[in-house]
């Protein structure tokens, strides 16, 4: 069996979440928008429990959560459902980060090839991108700002606190891409001053498929100006049609709630995790890629010298199972444009893995470090 060291892009379903989804399946069969029988409003009462389990967690108000198929759908979303928003005032301008997933990205060009002015704000080495560099891009014209909380190619976390606390001063309108900060950062979420708010499900070990697009209100109206993309159901308040997946939301539910009961154990395991991979790679020269004073215990990015990182892929596979970059990117053999954007060499970029696990399980580096080894 393959040693699993690619969560970033997908982790494992918990047992406990399959269990729920297993349970959901079998008893609560009903769709929950059928309000004539007992079976649908089971469903929506499982539904509804769910969606508030989530709002706990993520100290909202239920109604302000927006079931998607996931963190792309939600980011999508964003960008596309702005452009009513900026015609109607004329601010056609966004400001982002270049390290963005690609589902903000291509959006991001697509509007741009519609005449909106995208500014793509690029970190330095560290992989942290500057809320001061973020903040100076933002003008009166600007409709909205657009930055993930944790990149997943680097585990970088980003100055998003500073960012949406100066963001909500100014009545401009801050998405947040927490997708990879979900379940390994919920206080730090919970803190946060944003309107928009993309998560996923199958980051924290539930089910693929199923995501939500926060929504937040306040005192200048109801909710962000985002207008739907989909059309033909009232579901989700009228914003995102479709037969709610029941069992994916009662999954999701259980592995958010199970990411905040198991947060501080969690991340005391992954940070002894990282510590022995540190530990193992003692000897090798290698380049650290992106600052670990802001990195989550989760992840490392590493360049090791002399290992060409498609190699080590092609070696490696079939017994440890882990990447160079995000899983958007992952078809093509292009080197990372994360990696790119903060100025890193083509020979470090060339050479650069990530590695990401959980809490959960026991993990020996020796021998992968070996296998390394053995490839150089």
């Amino acid at each position: 069996m393959s040693l699993y060291l690619d969560y970033n892009a997908s982790a494992p379903i918990l047992p406990e979440v399959l269990d729920t989804m297993i349970e959901a399946y079998k008893n609560t069969p009903g769709n929950a928008d059928s309000r004539t029988h007992i079976y649908g409003t089971n469903a929506q009462k499982l539904v509804n429990e769910s969606r508030a389990s989530i709002a706990s967690v993520l100290g909202v108000d239920p109604s302000e959560i927006i079931f998607t198929s996931g963190s792309t759908e939600s980011n999508n979303t964003v960008i596309l459902g702005i452009q009513e928003y900026a015609e109607q005032t004329g601010k056609k301008h966004i400001v982002t980060t270049a390290i963005e997933h690609k589902s903000i990205l291509e959006p991001l060009h697509y509007l741009e090839s519609k005449g909106y002015i995208v500014d793509f704000v690029k970190p330095d080495t560290s992989g942290r991108v500057s809320a001061k560099d973020i903040l100076g891009k933002v003008s009166d014209q600007t409709c909205l700002v657009s930055v993930m909380f944790v990149n997943s190619e680097t585990g970088i976390i980003q100055p998003v606190d500073e960012i949406g606390s100066e963001l909500k001063k100014r009545c401009i309108l801050f998405h947040v891409d927490a997708t990879q900060a979900l379940g390994k950062l919920n206080h730090e979420i919970r803190k946060l001053d944003y309107d928009l708010l993309s998560i996923a499900s199958h980051k924290i070990g539930g089910p693929q498929g199923i995501g939500a697009l926060i929504r937040k209100r306040n005192t200048d109206y109801e909710n962000p100006p985002i207008k739907q993309l989909l059309y033909g159901g009232g579901q989700e308040r009228g914003f995102r049609p479709g037969t709610t997946p029941v069992a994916l939301v009662a999954g999701f539910a259980k592995a958010v709630e199970l990411s905040e009961e198991n947060l501080l154990s969690s991340t005391e395991k992954c940070k002894a995790i990282k510590a022995m991979f540190f530990e193992a790679i003692n000897g090798l020269t290698y380049e650290v890629n992106g600052d670990p004073e802001y990195c989550l215990p989760s992840t490392v990015n590493i360049s090791i010298d002399g290992l060409d990182a498609e190699a080590a892929f092609l070696c490696l596979g079939d017994m440890y199972s882990f990447s160079n970059g995000s899983a958007c990117n992952s078809t093509s053999h292009s080197l990372s444009y994360v990696l790119e954007a903060m100025g890193l060499s083509e020979k470090r970029k060339s050479e650069a893995i990530r590695l990401s696990w959980n809490g959960k399980n026991d993990i020996d580096f020796n021998d992968f470090i070996s296998v390394v080894k053995s490839v150089i």
